[in-house]
C-alpha cells in the first residue's frame, strides 16, 4: 500500500478519537431528566416562539418517539447507555457564548429540560460482493478501499423535552451562540480539548424549526468535518451530530444525515 493510503489510515485511527466526542460522549441515556445547559439551532431556519406552549413530554413519550431499529435505511440504531453520560459541568468552551454549540455537541440538554433521550444512528458497512484478494488490489486499489471502509456516518441524536417556552428558548440559543461562534472555539471534555476552527451554515427543513451547520475541528493541522442539526418540534428540541472518519482530511465529502433528521421529525409529530 502506498505512502498516501497509510497515511489515510493513521488519518482515520486519529478520527477513531473524534468518532467518540461525536457519538459515543453524547450524553445521558433514556429517562434522563434535567441534565443541565444546553442551546439549540444556529443560522438555518427560522425561529418561531410558540404562542400556547406545547405538550411536555414524559421520558416515556420521548422513549415512543426515538428512533429504533429500522426507522432509517441501511441503519443501525441502539439507545445510548450509561458509559456515554457526559454532564453539562464536564463540556467547556473558551468562549462563553459559544458554550450552547459545544452542549449540543455532545446531547446536553439546555435548562428547563424534563427529559432525555438518545440514539446512536451508523451506517451500515456495504456489501457489494466485490471482495479482492490482496494480489488483486494494486496501490490505487486498496487506498480506494481502504476509503470506502471508512466512509460510514455515525449520528448521536438527542431528544430533549422541556417546560413551558424553554424549547424554543434553547433552540433560539443555540442559533445565536453557532452565529456568534463562526470563527471558532475550543471544548474540552473530561480535560482533553479539541479545537474548532469553523461553525459554518448548512441547510435542513423540519419540525416547527430547525438549523443546521459543519462544526469543523482542527488537530495538528488537519482537519475533520462534522454536522450539527437542530429541530425544534413542539416542545422538544432534537439535536444531530453526525461524523464520517473518511471526512478526515478531506477525503470524502459527507452531507448533514438528512434521512435520520426527516425519520426523527416524522416520530415527532
Amino acid at each position: 500500500m502506498r505512502a498516501t493510503a497509510v497515511r489515510r489510515t493513521a488519518l482515520a485511527a486519529s478520527a477513531a478519537a473524534l468518532t467518540l466526542l461525536a457519538t459515543a460522549c453524547g450524553g445521558s441515556s433514556d429517562a434522563d431528566g434535567k441534565d443541565g445547559k444546553d442551546g439549540k439551532g444556529a443560522a438555518a431556519g427560522s425561529s418561531s416562539v410558540p404562542k400556547t406552549p406545547a405538550k411536555t413530554l414524559t421520558a416515556d413519550e420521548l422513549g415512543k418517539a426515538a428512533l429504533t431499529q429500522g426507522d432509517v435505511k441501511d441503519t443501525k440504531i441502539t439507545p445510548a447507555g450509561p458509559a456515554d453520560e457526559v454532564p453539562a459541568a464536564g463540556v467547556k468552551a473558551d468562549k462563553e457564548e459559544c458554550l450552547p454549540v459545544a452542549h449540543a455537541m455532545y446531547g446536553v440538554a439546555q435548562e428547563g429540560s424534563a427529559a432525555s433521550v438518545k440514539r446512536r444512528v451508523i451506517d451500515e458497512p456495504k456489501a457489494d460482493g466485490k471482495k479482492k484478494s490482496l494480489e488483486e488490489l494494486t496501490e490505487g486499489g486498496a487506498e480506494d478501499a481502504l476509503k470506502d471502509a471508512f466512509d460510514l456516518t455515525s449520528t448521536f441524536v438527542a431528544l430533549h423535552s422541556y417546560e413551558g417556552a424553554t424549547g424554543a428558548d434553547a433552540f433560539t440559543a443555540l442559533k445565536k451562540a453557532a452565529a456568534d461562534c463562526a470563527g471558532g472555539f475550543t471544548v474540552t471534555v473530561a480535560g482533553t480539548p479539541t479545537k474548532v476552527v469553523s461553525v459554518a451554515e448548512e441547510k435542513i427543513t423540519g419540525g416547527d424549526e430547525s438549523a443546521a451547520w459543519t462544526v469543523t475541528s482542527q488537530d495538528d493541522g488537519e482537519k475533520a468535518p462534522f454536522k450539527l442539526v437542530a429541530l425544534r418540534k413542539g416542545n422538544t428540541v432534537a439535536t444531530f451530530f453526525a461524523f464520517n472518519l473518511a471526512a478526515v482530511g478531506g477525503g470524502v465529502t459527507f452531507e448533514v444525515p438528512a434521512d435520520v433528521v426527516a425519520a426523527q421529525d416524522g416520530k415527532l409529530a
